[in-house]
């Protein structure tokens, strides 16, 4: 063991440029990697984010008025408290929209636990006393903004109008419609004139756990304390992280393919790198074992030497992560500040640092068996490997007279067709990964550009309170922005078995259908003919073709799919067909809504804005939501691995440099032999290093492309909205792509390749071995 370290000691003093390589290219792959999955915790899982940033209450209780909800705040395990709030239940009305409201009474200042995050308007105000502020679920289904009045109502009260003063998020569970009610936050003498029967108030308070797994335990102290007959409710953070994570399954899971991809990427840079330079000590080898050293003793020589490496590069890779991260500008910082106060961040460092040694560890194993096998008397190799024909790709340039770096640069790249293999292969995953996040950010922007085709074509939805159809239609229609209005409804349908529920929707009419996107059969334009999103089919075990039979109010529905439409709603669990369809069944159906198709060019903003003027505020235009703004995320977090992977690119780059400088080492008293001068060498090694990136860069970009095509649509598909919403890169953006990886290797390349063939050698058997 003192003689392998003081190899590794001496070995490291006469090499210290490709050691500190090692150790900074493992550092940045680790710091990568940290900021990668800061990343991904920061964008597909917005729940946890606003429950870490508003510092959220693990448990909800809610109570009746004379329980003393103040004394769980002092329960042992209880690390804050938020409220106790007097509570009351009503229900809101807005623009013909119902929601059923839990109302809860808060002071001008926010609650320092469980504090709702405002993302629109303000906060309640002293100076305002009939402002409320909605928990955006329900602020989203009532179609309400700040500014916008309510109505408001408490069983068998009064009618009270509350003026909308902000809208918030909250991590406490969503509104569901006949489940579980919305949240709003007024002040207290709001909530005395809503409810002014003092037996009908309640209290809520929330706790914040010191162990947030020991809720069902804290539940169980609460109603010891108060009395089971005291407590109403009760919500866990563990319910509201499952509804919410639902919602952003297409992120998680893209974002989710992303971070393998780059770790894979990673981890063969790594053990690319340590390989080349495991090659590069066979001559050294040799001599150990003529003096002596025992195959075990070498491959104990290498494990030591590079698992040291490996693991200083590691340390001082997450220091960096943990210290600077924070401090770095922009949504960077914010992520990774987010993501050490998250919970898994407990584990998730160890785990990324964990897995790189494991794999460094693994490579750096087969590399030092492969050096435990090498003879122990050096073996002289020929500059060119007299067992390999000159290829005829090699013989007709030089027919052609082309200019030898050229030629030579080929065949130095190429002539070991396994090696060069690897090596391509390693530059070009983090090139295709670019160029598979260079799709994602292509379709997202189609998503934008182009909603019509993904189940979009109307921009605008209006609805109007205590007015026909026929006026409501011309009120639509008199402006001449809106080229087109298409009347709608959406009820809830059972399933055939009555075993869950279905979105049902009208859109359209028979002389004027509303133009789905249809991605697979024909749209609907004949009787009982309807189009389905891929979560339905999915659901029902259906295909384009069949017809499918549902419940709506106690009638049977039988429709019959001609085609599979790209539906971004509801998880794809949506079948559409026109309202004249639907009133077969029920004649007396009126729509609920329209949905506007509008000029090309045409701002929806002022289009929403003229038709609340003219119609002297009867009517109601809101924008429908574009998907795209969920996946916006990705966009930011696309950014981040892009320079990820360039860094990985690069660290690899760098391996396959030092591997060709050390390989034409042996070349070139050869080379110059033949009359090359020194300029016509570096050349030489610079073509290859440029051959290599070409051929990386055309198989990355190609392999990519296909790859993005087909993760998205897979995605597509598994989310409910259906494949066939995939955009291939541009050509331009992929071409640029490749010359970058190109100029890069060529530019990387230059320095070092000079230095070579500038190096006075000696024919020595030191050289030529």
């Amino acid at each position: 063991m003192r003689a392998t370290l003081r190899w590794a000691h001496a070995d490291l003093r006469a090499h210290r440029g490709a050691a500190l390589f090692t150790v900074l290219a493992t550092a940045g792959i680790i710091v990568s990697l940290l900021l990668a999955s800061a990343f991904f915790a920061y964008a597909a899982n917005p729940w946890q984010r606003v429950f870490t940033q508003s510092s959220g209450a693990h448990v909800w209780i809610h109570t009746r008025a004379t329980a003393d909800a103040g004394s769980l705040a002092g329960l042992d395990g209880v690390e804050a408290a938020s409220g106790p709030f007097r509570t009351a239940r009503a229900t809101l009305e807005h623009g013909g929209a119902r929601a059923s409201l839990e109302l809860r009474a808060a002071g001008p200042e926010e609650p320092d636990t469980a504090r709702p995050l405002i993302t629109g308007g303000r906060w309640l105000s002293s100076d305002a006393r009939d402002g409320i502020v909605l928990e955006s679920s329900v602020a989203h289904a009532l179609w309400a903004g700040p500014g916008d009045a309510l109505t408001v109502r408490a069983p068998g009260g009064k009618a009270r109008t509350l003026r909308v003063a902000g809208v918030a998020e909250s991590a406490e569970p969503r509104y569901d419609p006949g489940e579980t009610p919305g949240v709003g936050w007024v002040l207290p003498g709001a909530l005395s004139s809503v409810e002014t029967r003092p037996d009908h108030l309640g209290q809520a308070i929330g706790l914040r756990l010191q162990d947030p797994t020991d809720t069902d335990f804290a539940v169980q102290r609460v109603v010891t304390e108060l009395g089971a007959e005291e407590v109403t409710g009760v919500s866990l953070w563990q319910r509201a992280r499952a509804e919410a994570v639902g919602d952003d399954r297409l992120v998680g899971q893209l974002l989710g393919l992303f971070g393998l991809g780059a770790l894979l990427a990673a981890a063969l840079a790594v053990g690319g790198a340590i390989t080349t330079r495991v090659r590069g000590h066979l001559r050294d080898i040799s001599v150990l074992k003529a003096i002596g050293f025992a195959p075990g003793q070498v491959v104990r020589m290498f494990l030591v030497q590079h698992l040291g490496l490996a693991l200083l590069g590691v340390v001082c890779g997450a220091v960096l992560a943990e210290v600077l991260g924070p401090h770095l500008p922009g949504r960077i910082g914010e992520a990774v500040a987010l993501w050490q106060a998250l919970p898994e961040h407990r584990w998730a460092p160890f785990a990324v640092m964990g897995g790189a040694l494991v794999f460094i560890a693994a490579a750096t194993c087969l590399a030092a068996w492969r050096a435990g096998r090498v003879p122990p008397v050096p073996v002289a190799r020929a500059a060119i490997d007299p067992g390999r024909r000159m290829s005829g790709t090699t013989r007709r340039a030089l027919g052609m007279r082309l200019p030898p770096a050229l030629v030579l640069g080929w065949r130095g790249a190429f002539q070991r067709p396994v090696r060069a293999l690897a090596s391509v292969g390693r530059l070009a995953l983090p090139l295709l990964l670019i160029t598979v996040a260079v799709g994602t950010w292509t379709t997202l922007d189609r998503f934008e550009s182009h909603p019509e085709k993904i189940g979009l074509a109307a921009p605008l939805a209006a609805r109007g309170e205590g007015l026909s159809d026929a006026r409501i239609r011309a009120l639509l229609s008199k402006d001449p922005e809106v080229t087109a209005v298409y009347p709608g409804t959406e009820t809830e349908a059972l399933v055939p078995g009555q075993t869950g529920m279905i979105t049902l929707q009208g859109l359209g009419t028979d002389r004027r259908p509303y133009p789905f996107s249809v991605a697979e059969g024909r749209p609907a334009h004949g009787e009982d003919e309807a189009v389905a999103g891929q979560g339905l089919l999915d659901l029902l075990d259906v295909e384009v073709g069949d017809w499918v039979r549902m419940t709506v109010g106690g009638s049977p529905q039988v429709l019959h799919i001609v085609g599979r439409s790209i539906e971004p709603e509801q998880g794809g669990r949506v079948i559409s067909t026109s309202v004249d369809t639907l009133r077969e069944r029920d004649p007396k159906l009126e729509p609920d809504f329209y949905h506007l198709a509008l000029r090309p060019g045409a701002n929806p903003e002022a289009v929403s804005a003229s038709l609340a003027d003219t119609s002297h505020g009867r009517l109601e235009v809101r924008e429908i939501p574009n998907p795209a703004d969920r996946l916006s995320a990705v966009r930011g977090v696309s950014l981040g691995l892009i320079a990820v992977l360039g860094l990985i690119g690069l660290a690899e780059l760098s391996t396959t440099i030092g591997a060709a400088v050390r390989d034409r080492r042996r070349d070139l008293l050869a080379l110059r032999a033949i009359g090359l001068t020194p300029r016509q060498i570096a050349a030489v090694i610079v073509a290859g290093t440029g051959f290599t990136a070409l051929a990386a860069a055309v198989a990355g970009t190609v392999i990519g492309t296909f790859a993005s095509g087909w993760m998205i649509d897979l995605q597509g598909r598994s989310s409910g909205m259906g494949a066939g919403i995939a955009e291939a890169p541009p050509l331009g953006v992929l071409l640029l792509i490749g010359a970058g990886a190109v100029a890069g290797a060529v530019a990387a390349a230059a320095l070092p390749a000079a230095r070579a063939a500038r190096s006075r050698l000696a024919d020595t058997a030191s050289d030529v071995l």
